[in-house]
């Protein structure tokens, strides 16, 4: 019987890119939980250890004081693939107890259950990136279990994520010590969860007719918005004046926004809350949509959408797929973005018309020019932001960023951007 879980990123990181530059690839959020959340919901008081690539670690650590991260004592360990989406029922899929067996979802492995010498040599090979050749020998069984591949099923899926997600949380304490104004229109109020300490204005309408809508703590909705289900919207976020936020979205923690948003993901720390449409979207942490930024999300012949990943165009065989954009990124008022468009992390576009449909990490500029982001200054932004919300910029984010900057600069050289 396995004695504790790692969770592991394997090399398909690549294709999640840029959304992983700062974060290993079970931090990203689809629903209302995290890809480790759903994990861990599934093996309650199980010890948990974190495996993330090297330049990562010392930030995973500092997120997660009280883990354990790339340390990988004891002698019967399940590894679990930090990119599944583990459903309700996961853990009988894949138990702690049984023999050493590799669980596999096609070309891609879901989990695996180790001990004894085959875990020693895991233990060697885990300051890189586990692939096939880690598990060589074990018994395989095939599992049915969903992988995010690209950043496009995350979204996709996020609807059907928040449905599962709101069955299985705790939703206790619901109202309680909300305020909920005179004017309100809850709709389907079974299926509406408000946090504690929440305000929501006059005006508001909350419709859950056709999926849940989960709203945590301390968040302020002001007159006039609407809220369709399946929505999820994080602690102390701010849904602005008339904004209109339609089914399949999730909004992370203190975030401010606006407009017209659809399809979408939103991590924690990011702003749209100005007029402007956001659809079928990915957006990082510590974004900032300038007013009336505007994304599209299908083509005008209404074919599949293509989009570049690691330098590489993939026909994404979606019809909808819009604005991918990393952390720490920011769009200028009035910025527009074709559809199917990737923009790295640390980046400052501006300028009229359609950039280009892919923008390397730490890129300034936009349509007309692109040139490279000083790493100073992106760093004297990136502290000045952060502190907004009391967030210390330590050294060992300064040490994130400066890696980043370093393994993407073939990117923005293969383009001809000055340094």
């Amino acid at each position: 019987m396995a004695n504790k879980i790692c969770i592991f990123e394997g090399i398909n990181y690549r294709n999640l890119l840029p959304l992983v530059h700062f974060r290993p690839v079970y931090n990203l959020r689809t629903g209302i939980l995290s890809l480790r959340e759903k994990i861990e919901r599934n093996y309650p008081n199980t010890p948990i250890v974190l495996h993330a690539r090297d330049y990562l670690k010392d930030v995973v650590q500092q997120n997660n004081p009280s883990l354990v991260v790339n340390n990988f004592e004891g002698n019967n360990i399940l590894f679990i693939n930090g990119r599944v989406i583990a459903k309700e029922n996961f853990s009988e899929m894949i138990p702690l107890k049984g023999t050493d067996r590799l669980y596999v979802n096609g070309d891609d492995i879901v989990a695996a259950r180790i001990s004894g010498s085959k875990l020693k040599e895991i233990k060697r090979a885990l300051h890189g990136l586990l692939d096939h050749e880690s598990f060589e020998g074990l018994i395989k069984e095939e599992v049915d279990v969903q992988l995010i591949k690209y950043p496009w099923d995350l979204v996709h899926t996020n609807g059907d994520q928040i449905i599962n997600d709101f069955k299985l949380i705790d939703k206790s304490n619901n109202l309680e010590n909300a305020k909920i104004y005179d004017g309100v229109y809850l709709l389907n109020k079974d299926s509406i969860y408000i946090g504690e300490g929440t305000s929501i204005k006059p005006g508001v309408t909350i419709d859950a007719e056709e999926g849940p809508v989960y709203i945590g703590k301390n968040v302020t909705i002001y007159p006039n918005a609407y809220i369709q289900g399946p929505c999820y919207i994080g602690d102390k976020s701010i849904i602005k004046v008339n904004a209109a936020i339609y089914k399949n979205t999730s909004i992370g923690k203190v975030c401010k926004v606006g407009g017209e948003i659809e399809d979408s993901i939103i991590h924690g720390y990011s702003n749209k809350q100005h007029d402007g449409f956001l659809g079928h979207s990915y957006l990082g942490s510590w974004v900032n949509l300038g007013a009336s930024t505007t994304n599209s999300d299908l083509k005008n012949n209404y074919g599949s959408v293509k989009v570049i990943i690691n330098n590489e165009q993939i026909d994404s065989g979606q019809q909808f797929v819009g604005l991918t954009m990393g952390d720490h990124s920011k769009a200028s008022i009035n910025s527009i973005f074709n559809t199917g468009t990737v923009v790295g992390v640390s980046c400052n576009i501006f300028g009229e018309g359609f950039p280009p449909k892919y923008i390397p990490s730490f890129s300034w500029g936009g349509k007309e020019m692109l040139t490279t982001y000083n790493i100073d200054k992106a760093e004297e932004v990136a502290e000045r932001v952060m502190l907004r919300r009391n967030i210390p910029f330590t050294d060992i984010d300064k040490n994130l960023f400066a890696a980043v900057y370093d393994f993407t600069s073939e990117e923005r050289r293969k383009r001809g951007m000055p340094f």
